[in-house]
């Protein structure tokens, strides 16, 4: 069975991608189970050029094809911020608690007719040859004025990130698999990029 090693260490990603490519003859490999403790820094200026680097980067240092992404959430009212910056908006690569309390002092500030946010992400697949695809997917929604109760390890942002259509927050496990095909950002992206997988992992056929 073809191997595909998931390249994050955010164990929310890595649950979902596994969800989301489970229906592909692969085997999912992550960089815990062949021992990849390295990180790269994400300093390029859009998402395409984060997940380019972070795929290409494990694609060459584990031999094998390399699935990674960037994203983030773009806020209206604060001219698409945090966007690239997400995760270190405060400056450093912040924690989720730390996060979701600047998030609260930022959704007081927002007026109630300007609260629309979007979640971005754009997925790479890249080999060690060089190779690279990628992929984007993205949602709207809207800044809840208070967080929601629950909390997802690695996703400070969804707390707050509210889907008015479907009168919920924005939790994988909170969706249905119908809503998440719909709704979800990463889920849009890895259906999109599935085709390239497939011819390029030879698996059309399997």
């Amino acid at each position: 069975m073809k191997k595909l090693l998931i390249a994050t260490h955010n164990p929310g990603k890595l649950a979902e991608f596994k969800n989301f490519l489970s229906d592909l003859p692969l085997k999912l490999i992550s960089l815990t189970e062949i021992g990849i403790t390295d990180d790269i820094e994400e300093d390029g200026k859009t998402y395409e050029e984060n997940s380019k680097k972070k795929a290409l980067f494990f694609a060459k240092k584990s031999g094998l094809p390399a699935l990674a992404d960037d994203g983030g959430i773009e806020i209206d009212a604060l001219n698409g911020e945090p966007g690239v910056r997400s995760r270190r908006w405060l400056g450093h690569h912040a924690t989720d608690e730390e996060l979701i309390s600047h998030m609260q002092k930022i959704s007081r500030r927002l007026s109630k007719d300007n609260r629309k946010a979007k979640f971005r992400t754009v997925i790479t697949v890249a080999f060690p040859n060089g190779t690279v695809r990628s992929q984007e997917g993205s949602v709207d929604g809207i800044i809840a004025k208070k967080p929601a109760l629950n909390r997802a390890k690695g996703y400070p942002y969804r707390s707050f990130f509210f889907l008015p259509q479907l009168h919920k927050f924005y939790f994988e496990s909170e969706l249905t698999d119908a809503e998440n095909k719909r709704y979800n950002h990463r889920y849009l992206a890895v259906a999109k990029l599935k085709p390239y997988l497939q011819r390029l992992l030879g698996l059309e056929n399997t």
